[in-house]
Protein backbone atom coordinates (compact mmCIF):
# COMPACT_ATOMS: atom_id res chain seq x y z
CA UNK A 1 0.00 0.00 0.00
CA UNK A 2 3.14 2.60 0.79
CA UNK A 3 4.29 2.03 -2.37
CA UNK A 4 0.88 2.63 -4.32
CA UNK A 5 0.55 5.66 -2.19
CA UNK A 6 4.05 6.82 -3.42
CA UNK A 7 3.19 6.50 -7.11
CA UNK A 8 0.83 9.24 -8.43
CA UNK A 9 -0.57 6.96 -11.10
CA UNK A 10 -1.48 4.39 -9.11
CA UNK A 11 -2.53 6.11 -5.89
CA UNK A 12 -4.96 7.85 -8.95
CA UNK A 13 -6.55 4.51 -10.36
CA UNK A 14 -6.89 3.55 -6.60
CA UNK A 15 -8.59 6.95 -5.40
CA UNK A 16 -11.05 6.92 -8.32
CA UNK A 17 -11.64 3.19 -8.22
CA UNK A 18 -12.70 3.97 -4.33
CA UNK A 19 -14.68 7.00 -5.81
CA UNK A 20 -16.64 4.84 -8.64
CA UNK A 21 -17.34 1.90 -6.14
CA UNK A 22 -19.05 4.98 -3.57
CA UNK A 23 -21.49 6.15 -6.49
CA UNK A 24 -22.78 2.56 -7.30
CA UNK A 25 -23.03 2.67 -3.82
CA UNK A 26 -24.73 5.75 -3.11
CA UNK A 27 -27.12 4.70 -6.36
CA UNK A 28 -27.78 0.95 -5.16
CA UNK A 29 -28.19 0.42 -1.94
CA UNK A 30 -29.43 2.14 1.57
CA UNK A 31 -26.98 5.00 3.34
CA UNK A 32 -27.08 2.82 6.67
CA UNK A 33 -24.81 1.43 7.10
CA UNK A 34 -22.69 1.20 3.12
CA UNK A 35 -22.12 4.93 2.66
CA UNK A 36 -20.62 5.23 6.35
CA UNK A 37 -18.40 2.07 4.45
CA UNK A 38 -17.21 3.26 1.35
CA UNK A 39 -17.39 7.36 1.59
CA UNK A 40 -14.42 7.36 4.52
CA UNK A 41 -11.78 5.73 2.22
CA UNK A 42 -11.67 8.98 0.08
CA UNK A 43 -10.68 11.51 2.04
CA UNK A 44 -8.15 8.69 4.07
CA UNK A 45 -6.17 7.84 0.84
CA UNK A 46 -5.85 11.41 0.28
CA UNK A 47 -4.78 12.09 3.87
CA UNK A 48 -2.03 9.15 3.42
CA UNK A 49 -0.79 10.24 0.09
CA UNK A 50 -0.50 13.94 1.47
CA UNK A 51 1.44 13.18 4.61
CA UNK A 52 3.36 10.60 2.51
CA UNK A 53 4.47 12.57 -0.72
CA UNK A 54 4.52 15.92 0.81
CA UNK A 55 7.85 18.24 0.90
CA UNK A 56 6.45 20.98 2.78
CA UNK A 57 8.64 22.20 5.34
CA UNK A 58 6.08 24.76 6.96
CA UNK A 59 4.78 23.10 9.50
CA UNK A 60 1.59 25.09 9.51
CA UNK A 61 1.25 24.87 6.04
CA UNK A 62 1.10 21.31 6.56
CA UNK A 63 -1.45 21.53 9.76
CA UNK A 64 -3.92 23.26 7.45
CA UNK A 65 -4.26 20.80 4.91
CA UNK A 66 -4.45 18.05 7.05
CA UNK A 67 -7.03 19.93 9.30
CA UNK A 68 -8.92 20.68 5.94
CA UNK A 69 -8.91 17.23 5.16
CA UNK A 70 -9.93 15.93 8.28
CA UNK A 71 -12.87 18.54 8.49
CA UNK A 72 -14.14 17.50 4.93
CA UNK A 73 -14.19 13.82 6.09
CA UNK A 74 -16.24 14.66 9.42
CA UNK A 75 -18.50 16.70 6.48
CA UNK A 76 -18.72 13.76 4.16
CA UNK A 77 -20.14 11.26 7.16
CA UNK A 78 -22.31 14.12 8.31
CA UNK A 79 -23.76 14.98 5.08
CA UNK A 80 -24.71 11.28 4.27
CA UNK A 81 -28.22 12.23 6.81
CA UNK A 82 -28.62 15.87 4.37
CA UNK A 83 -32.44 15.28 5.16
CA UNK A 84 -32.18 16.16 9.17
CA UNK A 85 -31.28 19.73 9.74
CA UNK A 86 -28.74 19.07 12.21
CA UNK A 87 -26.43 16.80 10.74
CA UNK A 88 -26.96 18.98 7.41
CA UNK A 89 -25.97 22.02 9.35
CA UNK A 90 -23.19 20.39 11.22
CA UNK A 91 -22.11 19.01 7.92
CA UNK A 92 -21.96 22.75 6.35
CA UNK A 93 -19.80 23.60 9.51
CA UNK A 94 -17.21 21.85 8.83
CA UNK A 95 -17.39 21.91 4.79
CA UNK A 96 -16.63 25.79 5.73
CA UNK A 97 -14.08 25.07 8.26
CA UNK A 98 -12.59 22.75 5.47
CA UNK A 99 -12.77 25.53 3.07
CA UNK A 100 -11.18 28.43 5.67
CA UNK A 101 -8.47 25.92 5.63
CA UNK A 102 -7.70 25.98 2.44
CA UNK A 103 -7.25 29.32 1.81
CA UNK A 104 -4.83 29.62 4.68
CA UNK A 105 -2.66 26.89 3.02
CA UNK A 106 -2.96 28.52 -0.68
CA UNK A 107 -2.17 32.10 1.13
CA UNK A 108 0.99 33.41 0.54
CA UNK A 109 3.01 36.68 0.99
CA UNK A 110 3.67 37.25 -2.72
CA UNK A 111 2.83 40.98 -4.03
CA UNK A 112 -0.21 40.59 -6.75
CA UNK A 113 -1.36 42.49 -9.32
CA UNK A 114 -4.95 43.87 -8.25
CA UNK A 115 -5.67 44.89 -11.71
CA UNK A 116 -5.71 40.84 -13.02
CA UNK A 117 -7.53 40.15 -9.96
CA UNK A 118 -10.61 42.34 -9.94
CA UNK A 119 -12.19 41.15 -13.35
CA UNK A 120 -12.18 37.73 -12.20
CA UNK A 121 -13.71 38.66 -8.60
CA UNK A 122 -16.05 40.34 -10.01
CA UNK A 123 -16.99 37.35 -12.23
CA UNK A 124 -17.29 34.91 -9.34
CA UNK A 125 -19.22 37.39 -7.52
CA UNK A 126 -21.85 37.59 -10.12
CA UNK A 127 -21.73 33.83 -9.48
CA UNK A 128 -22.25 34.18 -5.95
CA UNK A 129 -24.95 36.76 -6.58
CA UNK A 130 -26.67 34.57 -9.08
CA UNK A 131 -26.78 31.09 -7.36
CA UNK A 132 -27.58 32.90 -3.80
CA UNK A 133 -30.60 35.06 -5.24
CA UNK A 134 -31.87 31.99 -7.28
CA UNK A 135 -32.09 30.08 -4.05
CA UNK A 136 -33.17 32.39 -1.78
CA UNK A 137 -36.46 32.12 -1.34
CA UNK A 138 -35.99 28.12 -0.69
CA UNK A 139 -32.82 29.25 2.06
CA UNK A 140 -35.24 30.21 4.92
CA UNK A 141 -32.93 29.62 7.92
CA UNK A 142 -30.47 28.49 6.17
CA UNK A 143 -29.71 31.64 4.23
CA UNK A 144 -26.92 33.38 6.52
CA UNK A 145 -25.15 30.24 6.69
CA UNK A 146 -25.52 29.42 2.77
CA UNK A 147 -24.16 32.92 1.91
CA UNK A 148 -21.39 32.52 4.65
CA UNK A 149 -20.22 29.51 2.96
CA UNK A 150 -20.26 30.90 -0.67
CA UNK A 151 -18.69 33.66 0.43
CA UNK A 152 -15.39 31.37 1.82
CA UNK A 153 -15.82 29.93 -1.46
CA UNK A 154 -15.15 32.82 -3.16
CA UNK A 155 -11.92 33.96 -0.83
CA UNK A 156 -10.84 30.35 -1.76
CA UNK A 157 -10.58 30.69 -5.57
CA UNK A 158 -9.03 34.01 -5.51
CA UNK A 159 -6.55 32.77 -3.05
CA UNK A 160 -6.18 29.55 -5.70
CA UNK A 161 -5.95 32.56 -8.73
CA UNK A 162 -3.42 34.47 -6.98
CA UNK A 163 -0.94 31.49 -7.07
CA UNK A 164 -0.52 31.72 -10.89
CA UNK A 165 3.02 33.70 -10.51
CA UNK A 166 4.13 32.38 -6.96
CA UNK A 167 4.13 28.23 -8.03
CA UNK A 168 4.19 25.90 -10.58
CA UNK A 169 1.89 25.71 -13.75
CA UNK A 170 0.70 22.26 -13.11
CA UNK A 171 0.24 22.96 -9.31
CA UNK A 172 -1.56 26.22 -10.15
CA UNK A 173 -3.74 24.71 -12.49
CA UNK A 174 -4.44 21.58 -10.38
CA UNK A 175 -5.95 23.57 -7.40
CA UNK A 176 -7.72 25.92 -9.26
CA UNK A 177 -9.61 23.72 -11.22
CA UNK A 178 -10.15 21.72 -8.37
CA UNK A 179 -11.80 24.74 -6.92
CA UNK A 180 -13.86 25.03 -10.27
CA UNK A 181 -15.37 21.55 -9.26
CA UNK A 182 -15.63 22.16 -6.12
CA UNK A 183 -17.98 25.29 -6.57
CA UNK A 184 -19.92 23.32 -8.66
CA UNK A 185 -20.84 20.58 -6.89
CA UNK A 186 -21.57 22.96 -4.00
CA UNK A 187 -23.64 24.75 -6.14
CA UNK A 188 -25.48 21.55 -7.42
CA UNK A 189 -25.61 20.32 -3.72
CA UNK A 190 -27.39 23.47 -2.38
CA UNK A 191 -30.24 23.31 -5.84
CA UNK A 192 -30.74 19.52 -4.97
CA UNK A 193 -31.17 20.51 -1.24
CA UNK A 194 -33.05 23.65 -0.98
CA UNK A 195 -34.84 24.38 -4.76
CA UNK A 196 -35.52 21.29 -6.72
CA UNK A 197 -33.87 18.17 -8.58
CA UNK A 198 -31.43 18.37 -10.97
CA UNK A 199 -30.89 15.61 -13.72
CA UNK A 200 -27.97 13.03 -12.66
CA UNK A 201 -27.51 15.07 -9.55
CA UNK A 202 -26.60 12.34 -7.28
CA UNK A 203 -23.56 10.92 -9.48
CA UNK A 204 -22.58 14.47 -10.59
CA UNK A 205 -22.46 15.89 -7.39
CA UNK A 206 -20.32 13.10 -5.90
CA UNK A 207 -18.30 13.27 -9.60
CA UNK A 208 -17.31 16.79 -9.29
CA UNK A 209 -16.98 16.48 -5.55
CA UNK A 210 -14.44 13.86 -5.86
CA UNK A 211 -12.29 15.57 -9.14
CA UNK A 212 -12.65 18.34 -6.53
CA UNK A 213 -10.56 17.27 -3.65
CA UNK A 214 -8.34 15.00 -5.71
CA UNK A 215 -7.37 17.69 -7.44
CA UNK A 216 -6.82 20.34 -4.53
CA UNK A 217 -4.34 18.03 -2.75
CA UNK A 218 -2.50 16.63 -5.88
CA UNK A 219 -2.04 19.54 -6.72
CA UNK A 220 -0.77 20.63 -3.09
CA UNK A 221 1.96 18.30 -3.17
CA UNK A 222 2.92 19.30 -6.73
CA UNK A 223 3.69 22.94 -5.77
CA UNK A 224 7.29 24.26 -6.03
CA UNK A 225 7.94 27.79 -5.54
CA UNK A 226 8.95 30.02 -8.65
CA UNK A 227 12.11 32.13 -7.81
CA UNK A 228 10.95 34.79 -10.45
CA UNK A 229 7.84 36.56 -12.10
CA UNK A 230 5.94 37.92 -9.48
CA UNK A 231 3.89 40.74 -10.27
CA UNK A 232 3.86 43.50 -7.87
CA UNK A 233 0.65 45.26 -6.12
Amino acid sequence: MLHTLKNEKKASILFFVILTMDILVKLNLSAFPYRYISKPPLMLLLFFYYCINTNEKRKKKKLWVILALSCFLIGDVLVIKHTDIIFLSTSLLFFALAKIFLSLRLSHESDFNIIRLLPFSIVIFAYTVFIVSFLYNSLKAFFVPALVSFFISLLLIQFAFLRKEVVGRASYLYVFFGIIFYILCESMMAIKTFKMDLPMQDILIMLFYGIAVYLIIFGIVKEHKKEHGINSF
